[in-house]
Order: structure tokens, then C-alpha cells, then sequence
């Protein structure tokens, strides 16, 4: 039995109980009127015009293929902030769990002692250039007298290293002043990083110390716009994909779509921003068999919030030459699946064909139709009235999904998750 009419034969099991019922209704309502049964519409000698059926003409294009995987937001940057000097807190000059920009002031520390230090640092300083300026003047004063003999040699090297060493004093009274302004600074905590703050985690009039655990926690800073995605899949997906670029039945996702990252909220509907891939590990988790990918998220508004669980909607490949059609349109069966095929003139025929997949209410079809051939997607039961002869009017969505029989480049349908049994991010046919 050939390809063609095992095809035939599904169609016919398909609207064997449609069409028997509609001859019979037919057949009764003839009879009741005392004349014979009329032709049917469209057909040869039939006075009808042919039935109108819906119709899509395709296009092959280039259609993604997108997989769901688990995965956990994460925020892209978090600081603790830690005291790191000690003392008693005085204020906290921040609102909690309010956004935060770098630099902005958020707790005071007594700084009383720090200042103190300074002043001291200040002080001895001074005394040092002081010393300094005696040294230097004594070993110029020494310098002419030593080539006269007005002063032994012994005295001059000893004024020499005298102001050497008011140098170094200077240099280490500097370094002092520098350490307790650093310290005086650390006194007023502010924050590394620009993001939400979270509560505090002491409060007035506790002591902070910047040698315990390396200081005291004082609050934790999280950036959430962007949002990292930690994201898991199976190994196994993985090699399948990778199987299918070398094999050369899918295509890497290039370019400013690539690999594009969309997040499916609880009610299943996608978050109003698309991310994109930033890598994928090199390793497998031997505990779990499954490899990490990250990807970046923008989150305007803070809506998303890190540690939450979601669904992630990822695209990894693409299929050159690919058609979407509704899979109302199609007739699935153990013998293969198949379409209507509206000619030119008007005839209707069953046409095996190919499917990789699914993305969303569309298969993804690719072999078995040409480009510009007309696909039948509603009105098949009229053809068990008896027409042979059908009229194709353009077939019309009832939702605002994306085109069926196109794949743009850059479209933006959505993917269902593909089967273990089919490459990652590719259902099996």
C-alpha cells in the first residue's frame, strides 16, 4: 500500500461518521419532499456553487525552537555591609527595604574616638616636619664648613643622617594622618553598590565590631534590575542538541535574537521582558545529571524578586525552511501524519508530511508541502456532502497569535517543551 493511499484511507476513517450522518439527513429530507436526492454541492451536475473551506497558503521561513526548563531568579549583585571599625552605632539614615544608591549614607558610627586619633596624628606630624626643618638646616650650615675644615667629617655625616631620619618621621606621621582619616570614614557606613536595601540588621546603640567574622553585618544591598536566572537542564537534552547543529538538522540561534530568555509567570502567562543566555557550564552536576545555564533578565520596577521559582522558556536552535501550521490543520495517526491540499482547480487531496515539532497551538512541518500551496484547515466535513470541487477563501485566526504557514525570523511565538526522545528544544515527530 502506498504513502498516498494509507493517507487517503485516514482521512476517510476520519469523516466516515460525519459524512453517513449528513447522507442520511440529506436522504430523509428528499424523501419527505417527494423528490430524489439533489447532487452534491459542487459537484458534477450540481447547481450549488462549491462550499467555501478555509484555507493557509505556507511559506517556509525559519522558525525557533524553545524548550521550558526550571530555573531561580537571583540578583545580580549583592553587598554586605559590615562596620569596619568599632563602636557604638549611633543612627541608622536609611529607609529599610527601600532602593539605594552607591555611595548614600547608611549608618553612623560614634566617631569621636577617630577624630581624636586624627588630631593626635595631626599633632605628631608637625612635631616631625618641625624636626625635620632643624636637620635639614644644621646639615646645609655643615656642608661649606666641611670642605674648609671648620667641622669634622664625623659631624657632618652625623647631621646628614640626623635629617634622614626627620624625613622618615615625616613619611610615617603621613602614613598615620592618612590611617586615622580612612578610619573616621569607615565611621560613616555607606553603601558599595547601588541597589534594595534590605532591614537593618542591628540597631542604635549596639556595638559594632570590624574584627568579628569580618565585622559586624550591618545590612545586605541586592541589585534585582537586572536579575540573574540560574537555569538547569538535562545533560542528555543537551547532547541531543548539540547531535543535531553537527548533524546539521537544526541551526545555531544567531543573531540579536539569540538565544533568547523569556520567563513564564504562575498564571503561565510571559514576563513583559526577554532576557538573553550569558553561558553554559562545562560541567555536569554528578549529584543531578543536569547542567546550569545563567541568563540575564531585566526587571524594571523590581516586580520579580530574587529566590523565586519559575519557568523559563529558552531558545537554542532554529529550523531553516520550517512551516507553522495550526494543528487543527493536521491528521495525526500510526501511519504518519498528513494534511488537505487545495489545488488550483479547486480539488481537494490528502499530502503526507514531515513534523519536527510543536510551538504553541502550531506543528512545526518540514517536508511535504511546497511554498505556496494551499492547506486545508476548516471545512473537511464538507467534503463528505459530496462535493469534489471546493472554494478556498483565506483562512482567519480567532486569536492574535502569531501568522500560521510563516516563520519569520524574528518571531516571537511561543515553544513547547520537547519530549526526552527528541533533540533539547525540539519535539519528536
Amino acid at each position: 500500500m502506498t504513502s498516498k493511499q494509507t493517507v487517503s484511507r485516514t482521512w476517510a476513517r476520519r469523516l466516515a461518521p460525519v459524512g453517513i450522518a449528513a447522507a442520511l439527513t440529506l436522504t430523509l429530507a428528499a424523501c419527505g419532499k417527494g423528490q430524489p436526492p439533489a447532487a452534491g454541492a459542487g459537484g458534477p451536475g450540481g447547481g450549488m456553487p462549491p462550499p467555501e473551506v478555509a484555507v493557509l497558503t505556507v511559506q517556509p521561513g525559519v522558525v525557533p525552537i524553545s524548550t521550558e526548563l526550571p530555573g531561580r531568579l537571583e540578583a545580580s549583585r549583592v553587598a554586605q555591609v559590615r562596620a569596619r571599625v568599632t563602636g557604638i552605632l549611633q543612627r541608622r539614615v536609611f529607609t529599610e527595604g527601600s532602593d539605594v544608591k552607591a555611595g548614600q549614607t547608611l549608618f553612623r558610627i560614634d566617631a569621636a574616638p577617630y577624630e581624636a586619633t586624627l588630631q593626635s596624628a595631626r599633632a605628631q606630624l608637625a612635631q616631625a616636619q618641625a624636626q625635620l626643618a632643624q636637620t635639614s638646616a644644621t646639615a646645609a650650615r655643615y656642608k661649606p664648613l666641611v670642605a674648609a675644615n671648620a667641622v669634622s667629617r664625623q659631624e657632618y655625616d652625623a647631621a646628614v643622617a640626623a635629617e634622614k631620619a626627620a624625613q622618615a618621621q615625616v613619611a610615617a606621621g603621613q602614613a598615620a594622618v592618612r590611617t586615622a582619616s580612612i578610619n573616621l570614614g569607615y565611621a560613616t557606613v555607606t553603601a558599595p553598590i547601588a541597589g534594595r536595601i534590605g532591614r537593618a540588621l542591628v540597631t542604635e546603640g549596639a556595638l559594632v565590631n570590624q574584627q568579628q567574622d569580618g565585622g559586624t553585618p550591618l545590612a545586605v544591598i541586592q541589585q534585582i534590575d537586572p536579575l540573574y536566572i540560574n537555569i538547569t537542564q538535562s545533560a542528555n537534552q543537551v547532547l541531543q542538541l548539540r547531535e543535531a547543529l553537527a548533524a546539521g538538522q537544526l541551526a545555531r540561534a544567531s543573531g540579536a535574537e539569540a538565544a533568547k530568555v523569556q520567563v513564564l509567570l504562575d498564571n503561565g502567562q510571559p514576563f513583559g521582558q526577554s532576557g538573553r543566555l550569558l553561558f553554559t557550564d562545562l560541567s555536569v552536576d554528578p549529584a543531578t545529571g543536569e547542567v546550569s545555564l545563567r541568563a540575564e533578565l531585566p526587571n524594571p520596577g523590581g516586580r520579580l524578586l530574587p529566590g523565586m521559582y519559575v519557568r523559563v522558556r529558552i531558545e537554542q536552535a532554529q529550523v531553516e525552511g520550517a512551516i507553522l501550521l495550526p494543528q487543527q490543520a493536521v491528521t495525526r495517526g500510526s501511519q504518519g501524519d498528513s494534511v488537505l491540499v487545495v489545488a488550483a482547480d479547486g480539488s481537494v487531496a490528502p499530502r503526507p508530511i514531515t513534523i519536527r515539532g510543536a510551538q504553541g497551538q502550531h506543528w512545526i512541518v518540514t517536508g511535504g508541502l511546497q511554498p505556496g500551496e494551499q492547506v486545508m484547515v476548516e471545512g473537511a466535513m464538507k467534503l463528505m456532502l459530496g462535493a469534489k470541487v471546493v472554494k478556498p477563501v483565506p483562512w482567519q485566526p480567532k486569536s492574535a497569535a502569531a501568522p500560521a504557514g510563516q516563520a519569520p525570523a524574528a518571531t516571537k511565538t511561543e515553544a513547547t517543551k520537547a519530549p526526552a526522545s527528541a533533540p533539547a528544544g525540539a519535539a519528536s515527530n
